[in-house]
């Protein structure tokens, strides 16, 4: 994907995102919707990658219970 095309892609997305808010929506709001949108963007692409952790193995870490 080229970068013209990377770019109109994340514009649409963002008008899509603001489309979707309420309309007593806040800046607030606005920001939480676009900060959960690129964790989920970027926790996927780590899972396409590999780049996970087992859960039981996350819980043993920490001594938190399963």
């Amino acid at each position: 994907m080229t970068a013209a095309m990377q770019t109109a892609k994340l514009k649409q997305q963002a008008h899509d995102l603001v489309d979707r808010l309420p309309e007593t929506a806040t800046w607030d709001d606005l920001m939480r919707e676009i900060y959960e949108h690129q964790a989920i963007e970027r926790g996927i692409a780590d899972a396409e990658a590999g780049r996970v952790k087992d859960t039981k193995e996350i819980r043993a870490k920490y001594g938190l219970p399963e």
